[in-house]
């Protein structure tokens, strides 16, 4: 992700502030500029650090504390690009459910944050009734005899559902220790979900299955009993010399998520080590000229293996850190060569 600043004082900001701490003026993301702007207490107006573009409103979410991005003040639709293709949003009533919704707001729109990097399609349900893009924020039902109905996570033609209480750290622990995803989170589940969305529009009807079916395997196998002996047998051995993940096993749509997911995690954290100037020298005998810097912008780089040349020391320099403070690898992945040729796939199906 860039570095944001404030654009009165210029000092450092986070993708969600909606304060500026150093100077206290209001701030909101303008996601078309990808550059936060902040508001004039005199005049009212929103200003980025070139204030000659159209003039901007918060979107209506900002009042729950759920969303600091900015929209056109000549929109008629109350919500930002982001908030826009929300489909269902929990009972509000609720103080928890505010909690939870107001992290999975900051998750997803890190997601759109990509998504638009990219200028990827991400039609509305206005836009497109039967397969625009939309969510449901979800919550667990309790019937009247006491069980529990709950909400699973997925996507189905364009709609991705979300059970809020994965917002919970608590909860989510819980749930990664039972289904054995150690690295689950919101951004993850948001980034992996949205994968599938796009299988259905650039690989099924982009005329890309031939082609992806060589690398992730025959989508048409049942996919109710491939996930049943997933989670009876777990994955395979050997999974780590072909997959990214565990859970890419269970599926060829489960791989092509997980590999589309992984593929944002590694331009988005790049993009973040460029802004802050992060060079990473692969081993100690190496020269100058031999050092993995940054030095190009992650999200247009057309080239999977530049990315993996650049993204392996950054992983291993992080994971030393951390073993460091006697915590667990941040990145205890393998991109072995088929994982490698995956991620080329995905880079190409995008930049295409």
């Amino acid at each position: 992700m860039k570095r944001f600043v404030c654009p009165r004082c210029r000092a450092d900001v986070y993708f969600d502030n909606t304060v500026c701490v150093s100077c206290g003026r209001q701030l909101g993301y303008v996601p078309d500029r990808f550059e936060m702007a902040a508001l004039d207490p005199q005049t009212q107006a929103w200003h980025t650090a070139e204030s000659d573009g159209p003039a901007h409103l918060p979107c209506e979410n900002r009042q729950y504390g759920a969303c600091n991005w900015l929209r056109p003040a000549a929109s008629s639709d109350p919500r930002c690009v982001a908030c826009q293709h929300n489909h269902t949003i929990p009972d509000l009533s609720v103080p928890a459910n505010v909690a939870n919704w107001r992290k999975i707001e900051l998750a997803k729109r890190y997601l759109f944050y990509s998504l638009m990097r990219w200028r990827l399609p991400i039609p509305t349900r206005s836009d497109e009734p039967e397969k625009g893009l939309a969510f449901d924020f979800l919550s667990d039902v309790v019937k009247q005899d006491g069980t529990v109905q709950p909400v699973m996570t997925g996507h189905d033609t364009g709609l991705i559902t979300l059970n809020i209480a994965e917002a919970d750290d608590a909860e989510r622990e819980n749930r990664r220790t039972a289904m054995g995803e150690p690295y689950r989170t919101l951004l993850g589940h948001f980034r992996h979900e949205v994968g599938h969305y796009y299988w259905d529009r650039l690989v099924r009807d982009g005329g890309k299955v031939e082609r992806a079916r060589q690398l992730f395997g025959d989508e048409t196998v049942n996919y109710g009993e491939a996930l049943k002996r997933h989670y009876e047998n777990g994955p395979p051995p050997d999974w780590q010399d072909s997959f990214i993940s565990s859970y890419a096993t269970a599926h060829p749509w489960e791989d092509f998520a997980e590999t589309w997911a992984h593929y944002i995690h590694m331009v988005d954290a790049l993009e973040t080590a460029k802004a802050f100037g992060i060079n990473v020298r692969p081993a100690p005998v190496a020269g100058p000229k031999d050092a993995a810097a940054v030095d190009f912008d992650p999200y247009f780089v057309a080239d999977a293996q530049t990315l993996v040349h650049a993204w392996v020391p950054l992983t291993v320099a992080i994971n030393s850190v951390n073993r460091s403070m006697g915590q667990p690898d941040l990145y205890p992945f393998v991109l072995s060569p088929p994982v490698v040729a995956k991620l080329q796939f995905i880079d190409a199906l995008i930049h295409s």
